[in-house]
Formats: structure tokens, sequence, C-alpha cells
């Protein structure tokens, strides 16, 4: 009993390790402040932002139930085993046992959030999905990509919001953009960055032959308005144009829709999925300041490595990551060498094994 004691009071000690690196009494201090701002009688005269706000409070809440019911829990084994051990009854041991190893496996899967600990891990992510190489068959393949990030998304109560859309002729889309939302969604789906290659039975093929097509992801987080990016209004070209999104019948008749192109860099951002042409500028905006944060952030790096997805070319020797439906069943990514078979799991968005093992290959860096 005395072993079996030390290794719950090591997992113990872990757990206060791991409150202390995730900084979860700033959580909770932050939760504190949040409740304090929703008690306040206007906190709804601005319903967008007291729904992030509630939206963060729940996230926060969520995070620090599962750490403190994890403490109880091993504190409540402790306490038992204490006794068991003091009265010499040893007929609790298999059930101790058993309950520590589901502790253990629990804390495993807690423990994963210590990945998750750089600046902007915590931020919702802005996402962008680009049919490269392929013809409709990557427009149809960026698709299939969009509906793999939305239920990821899903599985992990985050909010989704397509900002820009270009629909392909035939099928799929060209490219689009939009936005997640909810607590460490950066830090998840920045493994996502970079080139996807998809093997299959062309479903466009009269002949039914195995074509590959490609995609380029690229993933940003959501700087907050204090972390703006300094942009000079003279670098900017702005053009508007009726949008084609879903919005309602006027966003389809008035130029609603805006792109926003930075002639120094050449990146370009646009956005029609709001209904007024200022609410459009305003989101294209953002997404600019964060992709021109991104841009600066890979310059102050060591290596210069390049962070934006438009510096690789959507096709043949790029992929991070491949996706094998024919001849046989396969989903490789390249950075890591994680592989499953489990293909259509990993299309329905289970993609957390393949985002952990990024991570920790990441940490090791």
């Amino acid at each position: 009993m005395k072993e079996l004691y030390e290794k719950i009071e090591a997992l113990s000690q872990k757990i206060t390790e791991t409150w202390v690196l995730l900084d979860l009494d700033s959580a909770k201090n932050e939760m504190k402040s949040l409740d304090f701002e929703m008690a306040e009688s206007d906190f709804w005269s601005n319903p967008t932002k007291a729904k992030t706000k509630s939206q963060r409070r729940e996230e926060i809440q969520d995070e620090l139930t599962r750490w403190q019911q994890i403490k109880q829990d091993v504190e409540d084994l402790l306490a038992v085993t204490k006794d068991a051990e003091k009265e010499k009854d040893v007929s609790l041991k298999s059930d101790i046992e058993s309950q520590l190893v589901k502790l253990e496996k629990k804390f495993s899967s807690l423990e994963f959030y210590i990945l998750l600990d750089n600046k902007y891990d915590q931020r919702n992510a802005i996402i962008a999905i680009h049919a490269g190489t392929g013809g409709v068959d990557a427009q149809d393949w960026s698709a299939m990509l969009l509906r793999m990030y939305i239920r990821f998304s899903e599985r992990h109560g985050w909010v989704v919001k397509v900002i820009d859309k270009s629909v392909g002729q035939e099928a799929g889309v060209k490219s689009v953009t939009f936005e997640v939302s909810g607590r460490y969604a950066y830090g998840y789906l920045q493994s996502e960055a970079g080139v996807h290659r998809l093997v299959r039975i062309s479903p466009f093929d009269a002949e039914k032959m195995r074509h590959t097509s490609f995609a380029l992801v690229e993933v940003l987080p959501e700087l907050e308005e204090k972390e703006d990016t300094k942009i000079d209004e003279k670098d900017l070209r702005i053009d508007t144009f009726t949008a084609s999104g879903h919005g309602g019948q006027s966003v389809n008749t008035t130029h609603s829709a805006v792109r926003i192109v930075h002639l120094p860099t050449g990146i370009s951002v646009s956005c029609q999925n709001e209904r007024s042409q200022q609410q459009n500028k305003a989101t294209a905006l953002k997404i600019l300041k964060s992709k021109l944060h991104k841009l600066n952030e890979a310059d102050k790096q060591v290596e210069k490595q390049k962070l934006r997805g438009e510096y690789q070319e959507a096709a043949w020797g790029n992929q991070v990551r491949s996706y094998v439906l024919h001849p046989y069943k396969m989903v490789k990514d390249h950075r890591t060498k994680f592989e499953t078979s489990e293909v259509d799991d990993i299309l329905d968005g289970k993609l957390d094994d393949f985002m952990e093992s990024y991570l920790r290959l990441k940490a090791k860096r």
C-alpha cells in the first residue's frame, strides 16, 4: 500500500505543477473579472462583444472544472489509500489501482494543454483554404477540408463563422476564409498550416481515373486590439464589389463586399459575409493585420521560417499531410510521421491525434 500511496502522491504533485504551468490561477481571476462585467446592466448593449465574453467565461469555467475535479479525485483516493494502509486493509488494493490507472489516463489527456503555452495559443483562429493544383478536384478537396475543420470545431464546442467564400463553377470552393472562435482554437489548428494532398478516384472523371489534388491551408491567430499592427493607409488599395455570399438580398444588390490589398507585400484579403460595407472593411482589415503581424513575427525568427501559406505552391513536394483514399486508405503527416488508416474519421474532424503529435514535435525543437 505504501508504494501505491507514493504513486498517487506523485500524481497529485504533477497536477499541482501543471496547474502552475498553465497559470490557472490567472484564469480564475479572469473569470471573476468577466463575472463582474456580465453583472453590469449594460453588458448586452453590444451583443457581439457580450457573446464573445460569455463564451470565453464558459470555456474558462469548463477548463477549471476539469482540473478541479481531477485534483479532488486524487485527494480522495489519497485519503482512501492512507486509511487502507493504516488499517492494513489490502482488500481495497485492486480497486485503488484501477482508479489510479483511470486518473493517470485522465491527467495525461489534460497534460496536453502544457503544449499550448505559446503567446497566441489560447486565441481564436482565422483560417483560409485555397484550391491548388487539380482543377475541379482541388476545389472539391478544399470544400472537404472546410467541412473537416467545421466538424473538428463543433466537436470542441467552438463557433465557426465564414468571412469570405469563392465557390467553384462546377463543384467545391476556390477559396474560403473563416474564423474559429474558442479557447485554444489557434493552439490546436496551427498544425494545419501548409499544403494538403488528396489521392482518390475522381468523382468528376468519367473514366474513373485516380487523381491527385492539392489545397493550401493558412492559419492565423486573431489579434487583440492593443496588438494591432500599424498600417499606413497609403499602403492600401481598397476595392468594393457586389457580394455573392449569404447575408440577405440586399447584400447581393449593393457593393457591400470589400477587398483590401496591402501594396508593399501584395497580401490581399476579402470579406463579404457582413451586411454592410463598413463591417466587411473592418473584418478584412482585422485579418490583414493578423497576416502582417505573423509575417513580421516570422521575419524576427532566427531561421526566417515562412509561416504564411502563400509562400508555398500548392503542388507536388510541398505537402504537410497526405490523404490517400485509393488504392488503399491512409492519412500521413509528413512532418511528424504520424499516420492512420481511419480516413473517414479524419475527414469527419477527428484530428486531435495529428495535432497532438505536431505540438509534441514542435515542443522538442
